[in-house]
């Protein structure tokens, strides 16, 4: 029997060595599915064999260097399948933590709407040296690891020019983004620029937001501190094309309006003007208005574009909105400056996820009506903090600079909305079908600002201006993933020391903190002596 048994165990040995030569010899790859059956038959017959083998294996036992070795190799075979089972665990599950102040390791919710909505396969190419595979990746990874439908591939153009003359690659550092189709490149690896080119590839069409000019409205070309080109800019990033309209000339609004804005015009709008934007909005067009307060006592009131405002359920206030909280004084302004750090529910605000302050300079107030007007209900989205008010008299307010609460005199105590938006089904058939069967139903959506100054280039430095401007244009051109905080930069976390401050720290770290040590070691030395 025992020879029985020892030719079993050779066997077993030999159909375990046979299975491992079918899985890893490449010459036999045809046979390496019975791999498996051969070694299940090897470990059964080394099995047998040990099984036969028990009373010598008993007596084995029976001494103790034995039992505690078996017990040490014991403990070292459950803490190895220990740690191989969180290896195997933390393979599956994967989990990040972002420790920084602002985030700046982490998609910002801008990003992460964006690949939220994707909903078919997006590749991202990289056309880049083989050596600054790594910078790519490290952000890239981010991609992939929010979204199954994101794929990277890395190209290296000095070793595969073919692939890419073939993607018409011009220069190092290409990404290339492909989706149902579509193609879009971007030439850095910044966060920005690379969501809004995946936004670009996804949307398939440059929207186009129309600024209107004759009236003393807001320049979108104009560098200045009141001027408009960065907020501009940072629409064209989103794959908004802006433009210049005069009503006036063009005698109505054009067909590929996205979007029309009357940011800050100084005088009203003609009745001819009006009637224009009525039709374009009965055909589910998009309306912002952006109304400053009057700036002077005897300025003219714009009474048609309030008329307007009137007939959607918004009233502008004849009032400048004053915020006695101080908080204006962070972003270097007065009273006149009101600030909101919280928001009603809305689209817009992300339904109370948006938590960034904004400030308004010179801004007035923006009522729902109660009840609604013409069937237009209306609804805040911006408001004051309740140390604010509505300051009615703009005389005495602009010209000794000083104001009041007085609620007899009309005054009213915050919170102050000043910011309201109000939609309406089509009524009016439009000519043509979205050529998108995905696209949302068409429905006219009009949005209005007591104030255009907070989008102006001096004021988007305040944390959340830029975004809520831009949430307010993705809202009204049914963008909703659009609708989101975008990428900060990261926070500069240098100290500069003067140079007294600088010697002060030499001589610590040189020479008092080491000579400390020397010290209680020469002092520990003499005690034991």
């Amino acid at each position: 029997m025992k020879r029985i048994f020892s030719l079993i165990s050779w066997l077993g040995i030999a159909l375990v060595a046979v299975a491992l030569a079918l899985k890893f010899t490449p010459a036999l790859n045809n046979y390496s599915q019975y791999s498996s059956a051969f070694a299940i038959a090897g470990l059964v017959c080394v099995l047998i064999y040990v099984a036969s083998e028990w009373r010598e294996i008993a007596k084995v036992y029976e001494r103790r260097q034995a039992r505690y070795g078996t017990l040490a190799a014991t403990s070292v075979v459950v803490v190895l399948a220990v740690l191989v089972a969180i290896n195997y665990i933390a393979g599956k599950q994967n989990k990040r933590w972002d420790l920084t102040t602002n985030k700046q390791f982490s998609l910002s919710d801008q990003s992460r709407n964006v690949l939220q909505k994707l909903d078919s396969p997006l590749k991202i190419t990289i056309f880049a040296r083989e050596l600054d595979f790594g910078r790519y990746q490290d952000k890239l990874k981010e991609y992939e690891y929010l979204s199954k439908k994101v794929s990277t591939e890395y190209v290296d153009p000095d070793k595969k020019p073919a692939v890419a003359q073939q993607n018409n690659i011009q220069q190092y550092g290409t990404i290339l983004f492909q989706y149902k189709g579509r193609s879009e490149r971007v030439t850095t690896d910044a966060e920005q620029d690379i969501t809004n080119g995946i936004i670009k590839t996804v949307s398939g069409q440059q929207r186009k937001v129309y600024f209107t000019q004759g009236h003393g409205e807001k320049d979108t070309g104009s560098s200045e501190r009141d001027g408009y080109n960065t907020i501009a800019t940072a629409l064209g990033r989103e794959n908004y094309g802006t433009e210049k309209l005069v009503i006036a000339q063009q005698g109505s609004i054009p067909d590929d309006a996205s979007v029309v804005i009357a940011a800050g015009p100084k005088n009203d709008f003609f009745p001819q003007e009006i009637d224009a934007l009525k039709k374009y909005l009965d055909k589910g067009g998009k309306l912002l208005l952006l109304i400053d307060p009057p700036d002077r006592p005897d300025g003219t009131p714009l009474k048609n574009l309030i008329a307007l405002a009137h007939d959607w359920g918004m009233d502008l206030g004849n009032d400048v909105v004053v915020d006695a909280s101080g908080m204006g004084r962070l972003f270097g302004g007065d009273a006149s400056v009101p600030v909101a750090a919280s928001y009603p529910t809305h689209a817009i605000t992300k339904n109370g996820q948006f938590r960034v302050i904004t400030a308004f300079p010179l801004a007035r107030s923006v009522t729902a009506v109660s009840g609604g007007v013409n069937g237009h209900t209306a609804q805040a989205f911006v408001e004051t903090g309740p140390n604010s008010w509505a300051e009615t008299d703009i005389k005495g307010l602009l010209t000794s600079g000083q104001a009041g609460l007085d609620e007899a005199k009309g005054d009213k105590k915050g919170p102050i909305a000043i910011g309201a938006v109000a939609t309406a089904a089509v009524t009016t058939p439009t000519e043509s079908k979205p050529a998108n069967a995905d696209a949302p139903k068409p429905e006219t959506r009009v949005a209005v600002m007591g104030d255009s100054d907070f989008a102006a280039n001096n004021a988007l430095g305040i944390p959340g201006n830029r975004d809520l401007f831009l949430n307010i244009i993705g809202w009204l051109s049914q963008q909703e993933n659009l609708i989101s905080i975008r990428p900060k930069e990261p926070d500069d976390r240098r100290i500069t020391l003067t140079a007294t401050q600088q010697t002060n720290i030499a001589w610590i770290s040189i020479v008092i903190v080491p000579g400390a040590i020397f010290g209680t070691g020469v002092y520990a030395w003499w005690r034991r002596r």
